[in-house]
């Protein structure tokens, strides 16, 4: 492949269109103009970053309600963790905009986003993060104080993050240590504690984002050279299949080791296994010169997220009998 153009184009204004959104979505189409620019800002138009933040908090939580011999989780608490996790990755996303704005403008791909652009200022983008925030802070207070310590202090993994493109070839470690927070998260606030179980998930869940980003940052591994941005995708390289063989394979092992901590029952680990299968597919069809190849197999981890989460809710089902 041969590296994207990176020579300048012309930005669009509050109406422009961003290279890499979604066409025709709702975002784009059925809200007013002047919230368009803020929607793609926060990555409205695609679900699946809110998804991948989404699905630790729920695995916890159902993981939680089945070591507690409870039928299903909280789903009050459900609800809390996927409006926390829309608006904490647009918030995420606007930060990492704000001050990633200086490789977007050289890359194709993002000069287009809305602060290059000159769609949205950054001090209008710093004041819509502070309203995403503010939402995000409002659903962590109505949980219990332990939950909320808990909560709070994911704050300085998910404000280095954006910085760590520049100083290591494993930005994806540190995106997992922010994304994967939600395991606390969900056995905290069914249980008010925290115990082995969701640390073990937690690790877990850190090796299966470094997997699925490496995936994704295949896409934009010829402007990240050429810009100076690191990533596992550069440093894996042709690796890349072998070194997510580990990774999602040492995921399973601590699913499963998870699992056992929480004495779970049937359901849950053929959920883990159907998990693993998913996993073994998306190695499988990896073709990491493929950019629409790896957007696939990126976005299909919604699914797989669904898979154990499905595993462990029949699993907590069993407690109805």
């Amino acid at each position: 492949m041969t590296a994207r153009d990176t020579s300048p184009q012309p930005r669009p204004t509050d109406g422009g269109v961003v290279a890499d959104a979604v066409r025709g979505h709702w975002a784009d189409t059925i809200l007013p103009m002047w919230l368009r620019p803020y929607s793609r800002l926060a990555r409205w138009e695609r679900p699946i970053g809110w998804w991948l933040l989404l699905w630790p908090c729920w695995w916890s939580a159902a993981l939680a309600s089945d070591h507690a011999g409870r039928p299903w989780p909280n789903p009050w608490h459900l609800v809390l963790f996927l409006i926390g996790a829309v608006a904490m990755r647009g918030a995420g996303c606007t930060w990492n905009d704000l001050v990633d704005v200086d490789i977007d403008e050289k890359v194709a791909r993002t000069r287009s986003r809305p602060i290059p652009s000159g769609q949205v200022t950054k001090s209008k983008a710093r004041v819509f993060l502070v309203l995403q925030a503010l939402v995000g802070l409002v659903v962590l207070l109505q949980f219990d104080r332990f939950t909320v310590l808990v909560g709070l202090a994911s704050l300085l993994v998910v404000a280095i993050y954006p910085f760590m493109k520049r100083v290591t070839d494993w930005p994806q470690f540190f995106l997992g240590l922010a994304f994967s927070w939600g395991a606390f998260m969900g056995w905290a606030a069914a249980l008010g504690r925290l115990d082995a179980a969701p640390v073990v998930l937690y690790v877990a869940c850190i090796l299966w984002t470094i997997g699925y980003d490496t995936i994704y940052a295949h896409q934009d591994k010829e402007d990240d050279a050429i810009v100076g941005v690191r990533s596992t995708a550069r440093l894996f390289a042709e690796n890349t299949e072998a070194w997510l063989a580990g990774l999602y394979g040492a995921t399973v092992l601590l699913l499963g080791l998870a699992l056992w901590l929480a004495g779970v029952g049937p359901f849950a680990w053929i959920g883990l296994a159907a998990f693993a299968a998913h996993l073994v597919w998306q190695i499988f069809r990896l073709d990491i010169d493929d950019p629409d190849v790896c957007l696939m197999l990126f976005r299909a981890n919604r699914w797989t997220g669904w898979i154990f989460f499905a595993g462990l809710v029949a699993d907590g089902a069993r407690h109805l009998a």
